[in-house]
């Protein structure tokens, strides 16, 4: 699995264009469901998704308990790397980086940064390898 973040327009999407030839995008900017990643999970194909935080934003209105949703993401990231591993394909996340900004004052917006940052250090850290993407410029962290 690789995980590219980095903020809002930085380049992301670029690069992982640059790098991959034709993936499949899963991508909740498409209204894409993250429930249905399996459908898109085809042996000896790319698939990347991105979103995360709107997926993220979405699950605050189920539940206060934010441990349970970091759970529940962080059990869709270790499916999709064991999907890679079993299935032979290649897993690419975009991961939007929230936490460079003013925190904001609304309690709920402080929550979904909360998240967001969380299911980043998790994706991370499921990662083979990340990429971090400021300004169009990408740097390989591992």
């Amino acid at each position: 699995m690789q995980c590219f973040i980095g903020g809002a327009y930085a380049g992301k999407r670029a690069a992982v264009r640059a790098r991959f030839d034709n993936p499949v995008w899963l991508t909740a900017y498409a209204g894409d469901d993250l429930e249905t990643w399996p459908q898109r999970a085809i042996p000896g194909t790319t698939l990347v998704v991105e979103g995360w935080e709107r997926w993220l934003a979405t699950a605050l209105d189920e539940t206060e308990d934010d441990d349970r949703l970091r759970r529940r993401f962080a059990d869709t990231l270790a499916a999709l790397a064991r999907a890679e591993r079993e299935h032979g394909l290649l897993v690419v996340l975009i991961v939007l980086e929230m936490g460079r900004g003013i925190v904001p004052l609304d309690a709920g917006e402080r929550r979904l940064r909360d998240l967001a940052g969380w299911l980043a250090q998790d994706a991370a850290s499921m990662a083979e390898r990340v990429w971090y993407v400021w300004n169009g410029l990408v740097q390989g962290m591992r």
